[in-house]
């Protein structure tokens, strides 16, 4: 007596052992698949750091009184006289929950701990090891400017790859972009003052416009943000 001839799937449905292996095969596909579409895990922050002109005292003064422990470290270039930067981390060491300072060449940067660059030196980083430390120097001034942004995040993207946050905060001309789209580019999330909390919508609409921010958000909610991205890995 002849058979009839049965389909592949006829065949897996009336063999159990033959259906097990299929049902199978379609689990290890659909891992495979999520495991394609699920995207790559964040990296831990490493290292925040900030860059402010014009209006950016009034800004750091609402954004770093705001941190709350624990963080990483926070390294921070303002435009400011020779000076008055270290009156400025005097006074914010005052009402911050982290500790403020001037930073000084040779600095070890340490959690909960805010290092702003002092007025007349460029501040950059140099990472040995997991030992992070400051360098500052008097070079030549870039963008009209020391200390510069882009100093500090050009140096920033060269040792850290992706693990440092990037906020750039109110002020004129374009110091900072460059640096925090190199930095962006290699994997670092980027933070934007918005236009309408600026006191001067420079440095911050120059960054966006060459796509180096991530995200644009109203001074108020920098703060929260960082904390989250450092806790959970969102933006």
């Amino acid at each position: 007596m002849l058979f009839p001839n049965k389909s592949n799937s006829e065949t897996k449905q009336s063999n159990p052992a033959l259906r097990l292996l299929a049902m199978a095969e379609e689990a290890k596909a659909m891992i495979r698949a999520n495991k394609q579409s699920m995207p790559a895990p964040r990296k831990k922050i490493e290292l925040i750091a900030i860059g402010a002109s014009t209006g950016g005292t009034e800004a750091l003064s609402v954004v770093l009184p705001a941190l709350r422990p624990p963080l990483p470290g926070i390294v921070i270039v303002q435009h400011i006289p020779i000076g008055f930067s270290k009156l400025f981390a005097e006074r914010m060491d005052k009402e911050c929950a982290l500790s403020v300072k001037e930073a000084k060449n040779g600095d070890i940067v340490k959690p909960n701990s805010i290092y702003i660059a002092p007025g007349g030196q460029h501040m950059a980083i140099h990472k040995v090891g997991e030992i992070t430390k400051i360098f500052c120097h008097m070079g030549p001034k870039l963008h009209g400017c020391r200390p510069a942004v882009d100093v500090l995040f050009h140096s920033i993207s060269h040792y850290f790859k992706g693990n440092a946050l990037a906020v750039i905060l109110t002020g004129i001309g374009h110091d900072g972009a460059r640096g925090m789209l190199d930095m962006k580019r290699q994997g670092s999330p980027t933070i934007g003052q918005d236009a309408a909390t600026c006191v001067v919508y420079g440095m911050p609409k120059a960054a966006f416009e060459i796509g180096a921010v991530d995200k644009q958000m109203p001074l108020q909610m920098i703060a929260p943000a960082i904390m989250n991205r450092v806790s959970s890995g969102g933006l």
